[in-house]
């Protein structure tokens, strides 16, 4: 069964749409592995700071219908695709990896570009992948992580309770 780790991301009512997405997914693809939960600041405009994370699952569903699963979830929680790109979200979620899939799958983009560019991606992935190899830079994503320009972001693990444990940050 494919191994798929996706981004979770919230600055409205973050607390709440982080639990309910954890929810969603669990209930849905079963046992989750989940990273420490990071506020960032917003990136591409000015908004609230987000809370962001990665979880990773297996899943029996193909791309396409896993990235549609996602958006629904999305939907559920009042994201709005009406307004800029860059703003404020109830709840973001993105296939970040789906196995060893490279390039457009069922019109997604594999693995995600944001890998590699904003640490509130790489961080919480090395956390909970770092061995496992990035299928475009055949390099390990605990290696990205070391390598990457930390000063670019700045993130800090919060902490973060659902279903009555601490998940973040991870001990």
């Amino acid at each position: 069964m494919p191994e798929v780790f996706v981004s979770i991301g919230s600055n409205i009512d973050r607390e709440y749409h982080i639990a309910a997405a954890l929810d969603d997914l669990a209930d849905a693809f079963g046992a989750l592995v989940l990273s420490s939960v990071y506020q960032s600041e917003a990136v591409g405009f000015g908004g609230d700071d987000f809370y962001n994370l990665v979880a990773g699952f297996r899943c029996r569903a193909s791309v396409g219908d896993l990235f549609s699963h996602l958006r629904a979830i999305e939907d559920r929680h009042g994201r709005r695709r009406d307004g800029p790109r860059f703003s404020s979200r109830t709840l973001d979620i993105d296939i970040l990896v789906y196995d060893d899939l490279v390039g457009t799958v069922e019109g997604v983009e594999l693995p995600r570009q944001e890998i590699l560019e904003n640490a509130f991606v790489l961080l919480p992935l090395a956390e909970i992948a770092g061995d496992r190899v990035h299928p475009g830079e055949k390099r390990t994503y605990g290696e990205l992580w070391r390598d990457y320009d930390k000063s670019a972001q700045k993130l800090w693990p919060v902490t973060f309770v659902w279903r009555g444990e601490q998940i973040s940050p991870r001990g």
